[in-house]
Formats: structure tokens, sequence, C-alpha cells
């Protein structure tokens, strides 16, 4: 699932190519008889008042909460798109009756991750911009911007973890809501901390040598500092490398990022601790119904854990 760096990236994509252009169209195939009371674009009724709503109005800006992105347009809507698990946006030139790029030159059209299109919203200079969606996960709604994040879709959000206000001690209270949460579940938990997933917590553990499995009310003090400092530092490097394309994230140009590449635990079982000075290899475990991949040497539980 795209977590806060790869939706931070595509924001950042809305915002540097979409950004003042009309929509003078939405499209979806997403529809179907099972979904006719959800309150987003599955719903075929939802989704005809959708398209009315969004014609003719101009994008604003583009924002990120959480791992939503909020499409501000000039009407005082908001579309949100949350990629959910196989989702990511790409903007271009594309055929509208077949959704693969226009452009034998578009560095999206080989790529078999980019060719799951099951929403669209054209503008009136020709481009689209795009969700693929291999497994249609994704979540696409309309809100009013005034009451946007009193919505069931925003109102639970936890701090955002990038933001100057996010400091220790914001983060030991946000933590501490869930005292006997093992450590990487709270992490991911949004409501709890907003935009942390699998693939980041992973690192932030490895780097602070912090099991997955140990509560969190038995974290050391003295910990939280290199937690935050590792959230934040590792969070940042997603955006700085452009996301991460392990699985099938692609950017607003249907690219691969490249933070796969910085990898220290995640996904790395079997391979030897590259903590220097460590001689353990990294195993994985299921916490809360999630993989976990850590270093057993350097990452140990608690005296008193089992």
């Amino acid at each position: 699932m795209p977590e806060l760096p790869e939706v931070q990236t595509t924001v950042d994509g809305i915002n540097s190519r979409v950004r003042g252009l009309v929509i003078s169209d939405a499209w979806t195939d997403y529809g179907g008889a099972s979904h006719a009371d959800k309150d987003d674009i599955r719903s075929t009724l939802f989704f005809k008042t959708f398209r009315a709503s969004v014609g003719g109005a101009t994008v604003n800006e583009a924002r990120r909460r959480g791992k939503n992105i909020l499409i501000e347009l000039s009407n005082g809507m908001i579309v949100l798109v949350h990629m959910k698990m196989t989702g990511h946006m790409m903007h271009g030139r594309y055929d509208t009756k077949t959704w693969k790029p226009s452009d034998p030159r578009d560095p999206a059209l080989n790529d078999p991750f980019n060719r799951f299109i099951h929403f669209a919203l054209t503008f009136t200079d020709g481009t689209s911009l795009v969700l693929s969606d291999m497994r249609k996960f994704a979540k696409v709604t309309l809100l009013d911007r005034v009451t946007a994040h009193q919505s069931k879709h925003l109102r639970d959000h936890g701090p955002e973890p990038l933001d100057a206000s996010f400091t220790v001690n914001r983060l030991v209270e946000a933590l501490s809501r869930k005292p006997n949460g093992a450590i990487k579940t709270v992490l991911m938990d949004n409501t709890v901390v907003s935009g942390i997933g699998n693939i980041y917590s992973d690192e932030i553990l490895w780097r602070t040598g912090i099991h997955p499995l140990e509560r969190v009310r038995d974290i050391p003090l003295g910990a939280w500092t290199k937690i935050l400092s590792a959230i934040k530092e590792l969070l940042q490097k997603g955006i700085d490398f452009g996301g991460d394309s392990m699985s099938d994230y692609r950017n607003i140009t249907g690219e691969r990022g490249s933070f796969q590449g910085q990898h220290r635990a995640y996904r790395k079982t079997g391979s030897i601790c590259e903590k220097k000075g460590c001689a353990g290899t990294i195993t994985r475990l299921k916490v809360g119904g999630r993989s976990a991949h850590f270093c057993p040497v350097h990452q140990k539980l608690l005296k008193g854990h089992s």
C-alpha cells in the first residue's frame, strides 16, 4: 500500500502538472449494483453526482492527509483519493476509449502496472489524471472543503509525523493511547500517527533497534527521541527517493520510485543485517496479521517478553 512518502510524491506530482487545469469530464468503471449504497464513485448514483459536480471546475491545489490525496477544486469541493493497496495516479495524454497513453514515447506505456485504469479526470487541454488500481480497492469520493476534515474519511486521523509540531512529547502522547500494543502495529495505526505502513515501520524499528513485538509501554524513555528522528528522517528520505516501488507504486509519470534500494529490513528476509558490527540475519514474523522484518540480534525483546 502506498504510504506517506508515496502519497506525498503523488501530491507533489499533481501540483506540478495538474494545478490550474479545468476538468471537462470524469469517467470510471468501478461501479456495480453491489455498491449502490456507497458514498463514493463505486455507486453509479453517487458517480452521477460526482461527475456533474467536478465538470467545469479548476484544480486549485492538491494536499495530503495521512494516506489520502485531497484535490481542491475552484468550486469549493475536494476530490479525495485513497490509493489503498495497489493504486497510483498518473497524468498524461490518453486514448479515452482504451485508456492507454496516446504518446508512444510516454514512459508509462510499457509498464504492466500502469494498465489498470479504473478512474479518470479529463481536462480541457486534452490530458487526463488517471488512477491505475490493479486490485480495484481504491476509494474516490467528493467532499465539501469546509467540512472535509470532519467527515468520516478524515476525522479520525492521527497527527502528521512530518509536521514541526510533531515532537517527542506528541509522539509519546499519541502512541501511549495503546500502551499494550506491539510497537509495529501501533506505528501503522493511522488513528495514532498518520501515514506509516508496513515498509516504513520496518525501517524505523530496524534503525532504532526495537523489536516489532515490543509493547509501547515497555519502550525505554531514552528511545523515543531516536524513534522520532527515525520517523522523520526515513519518511523524508522516502519522499526524496520518489517513493517505494518494490511493488506496484508508480509516480505521476508512471515511473518507479527508488526507495526500495534503501531497505535495511523490509522484505530482506535471510539477508545479513547491515547494521555496523551486527552479525544477525533479517527474519520475518507475523505481527497483527502483517509481516514484520527485523534483526533478532540488535532488535531484541526486552527481558521478560516471549
